[in-house]
């Protein structure tokens, strides 16, 4: 049986699927500190070479060509799922700062219950949201164009 800690897992493949010890709204932090960076190293390479333009027409040329690769392509996916899961969740932490799906106040009364079970709809919600815009760009970005 495998030990994280001195702890038994004792959840196995189910607690992997469901977030484990640390539960999918920790995940979802993550992942949404993660594409922020990731967006905002686009955004930065964006100006970089937007401002290629200002060297000249040959500048912008090179620059052109050099973004404008199959390898690129897929890249440019990648920043649009990016940005696809970092937009819906935003929604979602949105929602949960205006207290919609943190459920009924109650008395705490030890031992603690969490909010995290009303938000977990949100979540999936969220997910599912930007997994349908990541599809959705999938199928224009690399299908239709």
């Amino acid at each position: 049986m495998l030990r994280v800690q001195g702890f038994p897992n004792r959840l196995g493949v189910r607690g992997w699927v469901g977030g484990g010890r640390w539960g999918m709204e920790r995940y979802l932090y993550t992942l949404h500190r993660l594409t922020g960076l990731g967006l905002l190293a686009y955004f930065l390479l964006h100006i970089v070479v937007t401002a290629s333009r200002a060297l000249g027409e040959g500048a912008w040329a090179r620059a052109m060509d050099t973004v404008s690769g199959g390898v690129f392509k897929v890249g440019e996916y990648l920043v649009f799922a990016a940005f696809a899961f970092h937009a819906a969740n935003g929604i979602r932490l949105v929602l949960v700062e205006l207290g919609f799906g943190v459920g009924r106040p109650i008395e705490p009364v030890y031992p603690y219950k969490t909010s995290l079970d009303a938000q977990r709809s949100l979540a999936i919600g969220a997910l599912a949201a930007g997994a349908a815009l990541a599809i959705l760009g999938a199928v224009e970005l690399l299908v239709l164009r």
